[in-house]
């Protein structure tokens, strides 16, 4: 579902990427209310309420959210379908990072050289692009720092997303009111069909989560790190072939060698787990 996003965004035209962003904030606030109390997580969102700390944190992967959203919405919408791809390939290497300099976690070697691969593959993008590829950029540093605020916060994915977007919505609420003001806002102007695919977004924004939430609970860590480059390599798909977004031989080179990094970090990861899986096994037979 992540990602056949592209699909989703174009079909909100004329509707503006701030617009589009607004009414996913407004309507994922909707839908969350609603899988609270279907869930009955009623008091578990009353105890992310009453931590000043947790709040704090929430509100800034909030922020964070918030310009990863609109990035990704502005960028599937100005034909950079293939640069957002590239943002999701990167990022995990970009979380990896954060842990090392807001965890205090030490990389091993192989995960050193993956990450200087990838550093190279960038900086040969930027002289390809003639410009730092900042869709991408943004979109893998804004999702790596949601990810490092929701492990500090250490709250339930439905709660903290519902806290999140509940202190979104007054400023979305604000946007969408002002437009309405300046007779630019396009719900209920484009016809019943517009209006039900923007309030959609809620349901765009909460299903996947949902379904992510409930796979890390029954699949293998390492079987879902690998799902996760899933959804850029579809990104990737339709950018080329369905978009016809031009890619030129450097341009795929570059993405090449972000791949290669990435195979280096995937290899290294599992050969890693298999060892202290393997090690684990000896402790308990002894």
């Amino acid at each position: 579902m992540w990602g056949l996003f592209p699909l989703y965004w174009p079909l909100l035209e004329p509707a503006g990427a701030v617009e589009i962003l607004a009414h996913r904030i407004f309507w994922s606030l909707a839908v969350m209310a609603v899988l609270i109390v279907v869930l009955r997580r009623q008091a578990t969102l009353r105890s992310v309420l009453a931590s000043p700390r947790t709040r704090v944190i929430l509100g800034a992967a909030a922020v964070v959210i918030t310009a990863n959203w609109g990035t990704y919405i502005w960028g599937v919408n100005n034909k950079h379908v293939v640069e957002t791809s590239l943002g999701y390939f990167i990022n995990p290497l970009v979380t990896v990072l954060m842990g090392v300099a807001f965890l205090g976690e030490r990389l091993r070697l192989l995960q050193w050289v993956a990450l200087g691969i990838a550093a190279a593959a960038v900086l040969g993008l930027t002289l390809e692009y003639g410009r730092p590829p900042w869709v991408a950029l943004v979109l893998a540093f804004s999702f790596g720092a949601y990810g490092l605020a929701k492990k500090k916060a250490d709250a339930g994915a439905v709660e903290s997303l519902t806290f999140e977007t509940l202190v979104l919505t007054p400023v979305a609420m604000g946007y969408l009111i002002w437009l309405m003001g300046q007779g630019e806002s396009t719900f209920g102007h484009q016809g019943t069909g517009h209006a039900v695919l923007l309030a959609g977004t809620g349901l765009v924004t909460a299903v996947p989560l949902i379904c992510f939430g409930a796979a890390a609970t029954r699949v293998p860590m390492t079987t879902l790190g690998l799902l996760q480059y899933l959804a850029p390599t579809i990104q990737f798909v339709l950018g080329v072939a369905l978009f016809r977004e031009p890619m030129p031989p450097m341009r795929l080179l570059g993405f090449g060698v972000v791949w290669f990094a990435l195979a280096i970090f995937t290899f290294e990861a599992l050969s890693h787990r298999r060892q202290q899986l393997r090690l684990t096994a000896e402790a308990s037979a002894l």
